[in-house]
């Protein structure tokens, strides 16, 4: 039996390069791991509807508080809905 290295089977020296490269650029952002129970699954999309219902209704009242200046963007987008009742009012 041949007894220390071989000639031809040495392996490489591992690169601790990319460790480190990977290590000074971590992503940003939280990390997220999808539950697997089904009580959790169905607890994890009642809180996402929750969340686009609340953001929804605040992203409302932005625009409702937001109209009722001058020079605003989002006039035109609050004021539709009140310009449809009114004729409906008048007729």
């Amino acid at each position: 039996m041949v007894q220390g290295k071989t000639k031809g089977l040495q392996q490489k020296a591992s690169s601790s390069r990319h460790a480190a490269k990977a290590a000074a650029n971590p992503k940003k952002g939280k990390r997220y791991v999808a539950p697997k129970k089904t009580v959790l699954v169905k607890q994890a999309a009642m809180h996402q509807q929750l969340s686009a219902k609340i953001n929804h209704s605040i992203e409302k009242q932005m625009v409702s508080a937001a109209s009722s200046g001058k020079l605003t963007i989002m006039k035109n987008v609050a004021s539709q809905p009140e310009a449809s009742s009114s004729k409906k009012a008048k007729s």
